[in-house]
């Protein structure tokens, strides 16, 4: 098992919380629906993953003058999406797309901003009790392909895919997706692989790029 920092721990484990449990699954126990209407998704309570995930501070770079991204495109996967933006909730855990806007990713805002250096983290459903969602089709991205990213200045961005890994969520590689980074690096995440027999997928798919 890999060692991190204090700091990294803190501005990961919210995040790892969200996806090791987040609403993509084949029922309506892991869709995240029960936050309330306006309210974010979250992960269930009863995540192990949570403890020791509320008060975390924000991790990636500074954004003080970097624009917010607010579209993300995939055009090999006919993806193309709003962001809106994640943050924390109110115990620690970080948003995620509510499962009625599962054709909608999202920005998680305490990581860095896209094109600023530094890991920038994209979250969406594979699937909800809706029917399929954004990120359904993740898994066929291939190396080299495009993802492009719009900022709120009308700057398109545009990242190159250097590779995908599929995770067990129990050995989920939170140095290698969310440590710090001089580079311009985005992370693509969703869930993947089989379901638990609570209805949750056990895996989760990481598509790794980098800005071109």
């Amino acid at each position: 098992m890999f060692r991190t920092s204090p700091s990294l721990r803190r501005a990961a484990l919210p995040l790892l919380a969200c996806l090791f449990l987040a609403g993509c699954s084949s029922d309506t126990t892991g869709d995240s629906s029960a936050a309330g209407p306006g309210s974010s998704a979250s992960v269930a309570l009863d995540a192990p993953e949570q403890t020791g995930s509320k008060g975390a501070g924000k991790a990636g770079g500074s954004r003080s003058s970097a624009a917010a991204p607010v579209r993300v495109s995939i055009s090999s996967l006919g993806i193309d999406s709003e962001l809106m933006r994640l943050g924390l909730n109110g115990d620690g855990t970080v948003e995620v797309p509510p499962a009625d806007k599962g054709m909608t990713a999202g920005w998680y805002t305490g990581g860095a901003t896209p094109g600023e250096p530094g890991a920038a983290v994209i979250i969406g459903h594979n699937n909800t009790r809706f029917g399929k969602a954004v990120f359904h089709d993740l898994k066929k991205i291939g190396k080299g392909a495009d993802i492009a990213v719009k900022n709120d200045r009308g700057t398109e961005l545009h990242f190159r895919v250097t590779g995908t890994e599929t995770v067990s969520k129990k050995t989920f590689p939170t140095q290698k997706v969310y440590g710090a980074t001089r580079t311009r690096t985005l992370r693509l995440i969703t869930c993947d692989g089989a379901f638990d027999a609570q209805g949750h997928p056990v895996d989760n798919l990481i598509v790794y790029a980098n800005r071109s």
